[in-house]
């Protein structure tokens, strides 16, 4: 068993699955709409679960607080990003409540990224509020990307780039996550999936998975970090299995990676 965390680069820490916008291409919702009940979007991590996990990792390396929820809506988020300070620290957010909880985030997270996506109704009220949040933070911390999901359209992108703010482009996934990339995919010189090999996700509950892929069924789960060590879980025989399948050109045959058509790499 090795003693380090060895490849490690990014943790995805959800501090919570609520949300507060209904996206109309989120996963979730379709699944709220076809399985009722199979995954619950209601929970937030115990602050305990935060502080056993922030005394684990190693310095330096990316924290993202967000999976499936939105990072704003939890109430310890001051907390816990101080608690993380020896690490990048992180989030996506579809930037709702940016004003509102300007404060607790002004000076503690390193860069947020705000989602913009084609056909969303609210893109005017949400881009007045991302106005007055960089008034508010002037000069200061945390610097703000917007990631621009779909053809958002060019007037938009306009008032996206007077803002100064630096621009991400995206492809629009599906509601099923990534699994309909196959037309569009960018694969890895290497020639496996450099998620897996870089990346952890943490649930509010404490379950670990080798990705943030969407995955109701759970079978990218590989441990969970209320009661084992976070070292062991990244050293854990199923993750192991799953990159050797990976590097041997088997992927297909993984209950989880089978399906997915995503390689680790971001499509603009």
């Amino acid at each position: 068993m090795s003693d380090c965390f060895n490849g490690l680069t990014t943790v995805n820490l959800e501090l919570t699955n609520r949300c507060n916008k209904k996206c109309w291409m989120c996963g979730r919702r379709k699944l709220e709409a076809e399985a009722p009940g199979k995954m619950l979007f209601d929970s937030d991590m115990p602050l305990s679960l935060a502080e056993r996990i922030a005394s684990q990792l190693p310095p330096g390396i990316v924290v993202q607080f967000h999976n499936n929820g939105e990072p704003l809506l939890y109430r310890e988020l001051p907390r816990v990003l101080e608690l993380f300070s020896a690490q990048v620290r992180c989030f996506d957010t579809n930037g709702k409540l940016l004003v509102e909880r300007a404060a607790d985030i002004i000076g503690r997270a390193d860069t947020v990224t705000v989602s913009a996506f084609e056909r969303d109704e609210e893109w005017e009220e949400q881009y007045a509020v991302l106005r007055k949040f960089l008034r508010l933070k002037g000069g200061g911390g945390p610097r703000v990307i917007i990631r621009c999901l779909g053809e958002i359209g060019e007037a938009r992108l306009e008032l996206y780039r007077a803002t100064g703010c630096l621009l991400v482009p995206r492809i629009l996934h599906s509601p099923d996550g990534s699994f309909q990339y196959a037309k569009r995919t960018t694969i890895p010189e290497v020639g496996f999936c450099i998620e897996i090999m870089s990346h952890m996700a943490i649930n509010t509950a404490g379950e670990v998975s080798f990705c943030v892929r969407f995955d109701p069924d759970r079978h990218g789960v590989i441990g969970n970090a209320a009661s084992e060590r976070l070292l062991d879980i990244w050293n854990s025989q199923k993750r192991r299995d799953y990159i050797r399948a990976h590097i041997a050109g088997t992927r297909d045959s993984l209950p989880l990676c089978g399906k997915c058509h995503y390689w680790g790499v971001p499509r603009g």
